[in-house]
């Protein structure tokens, strides 16, 4: 055989090889399309998308929550005294520990994004594409009408859902305020959850819920619906890019999710924190005696206490979301 047979016959089977191993590629990858874009897919994406999404922004921000729950939980009954700031209180962490120790509750916090924003985002994605294809119907287009419905109705659903891992994550954090002899020293968010079960029982999973649910209904409004709408409006005024479209948009979602939800927030962490004394009595009774004592003992301005801090808490872990939910919805489209 010569020397141009051998050389054509290499050739022609490289071909064959090059467009054997194409061909695989290309049914893979059709393989994988075809999977993401199963019906039962196209439903639980959101919700995967959303729950990994605030995982990853609660990794970056767990350290900022840490110092504003001990903001929230200092100076509890009284109206005069030292003002503590983010400053004193992390100061006071680190000298009681490692740098590791701000990041306490960080099991409980991944838990609650895993439940609560899988639910909301999830919930959330699910109303508008209902939402728009009604208004679609109509010869409409969706308004901040049907944003904040979708938000409000989301974070509702969700917090109710995610009310044990919010609680463990509060406790949690709020151990360390305690005497010595009165901790509980949880050693995962597993172990929370079975204390309070065995002590309280398993409705007291949901103390705190109903504070927990209107925080989230305002949060929601604040952060979805407004981010929604300032992303639809910067998108039709403006010349920005997507990329800064949504940072802009989750800006300006983070200042109104943080003003409206942090009220709510603060009774939320005192309702969760607190344990019955000696009398058996619970130092408050419900949200709104929370809200009338908390304004007759320490000043109404007290509820907006850490009001900066809940921002950087709030706003990167918006950024971070929505940014991460967004890219991973690119992604998976």
């Amino acid at each position: 055989m010569s020397s141009g047979t051998i050389k054509q016959a290499a050739e022609a089977a490289r071909s064959k090889t090059s467009s054997m191993n194409k061909q695989s590629t290309e049914s893979i990858t059709a393989v994988e399309n075809d999977f993401l874009h199963s019906p039962f897919m196209r439903a639980a994406l959101p919700f995967i998308n959303g729950g990994i999404s605030g995982m990853v922004a609660t990794s970056v921000i767990q350290p900022v929550d840490m110092v504003k729950v001990r903001l929230q939980l200092a100076g509890e009954g009284i109206a005069t005294g030292p003002k503590p700031t983010p400053i004193t209180i992390t100061r006071e962490i680190l000298a009681q520990g490692k740098v590791l120790d701000l990041y306490t509750g960080i099991s409980a916090g991944l838990l609650r994004q895993g439940v609560y924003t899988t639910a909301r985002l999830g919930f959330f994605d699910t109303f508008m594409k209902a939402l728009t294809i009604r208004a679609r119907e109509k010869g409409a287009q969706i308004g901040f009408a049907e944003r904040a419905t979708a938000g409000l109705a989301a974070g509702g659903l969700a917090a109710f859902i995610g009310n044990p891992a919010d609680l463990a994550l509060v406790r949690m954090q709020s151990d360390g305020l305690k005497a010595l002899a009165e901790r509980k020293n949880y050693k995962s968010v597993v172990d929370a959850l079975a204390h309070i079960v065995k002590s309280e029982g398993i409705t007291g999973l949901w103390a705190g819920a109903t504070p927990t649910v209107v925080r989230a209904m305002s949060l929601n409004l604040g952060q979805l619906a407004f981010f929604s709408e300032a992303k639809a409006q910067l998108k039709t005024r403006t010349a920005l890019s997507p990329h800064t479209q949504t940072l802009t948009a989750s800006a300006i979602a983070g200042f109104f999710a943080s003003f409206l939800s942090l009220p709510f927030d603060f009774v939320k962490t005192r309702l969760q924190k607190q344990q019955r004394g000696p009398d058996g009595q619970l130092p408050y009774k419900s949200m709104t005696d929370c809200f009338a004592k908390v304004t007759k003992q320490e000043g109404i301005l007290r509820f907006y206490r850490g009001f900066g801090t809940y921002y950087v808490r709030i706003a990167p872990h918006a950024m971070v979301t929505l940014i991460v939910v967004d890219y991973l919805g690119f992604l998976t489209r």
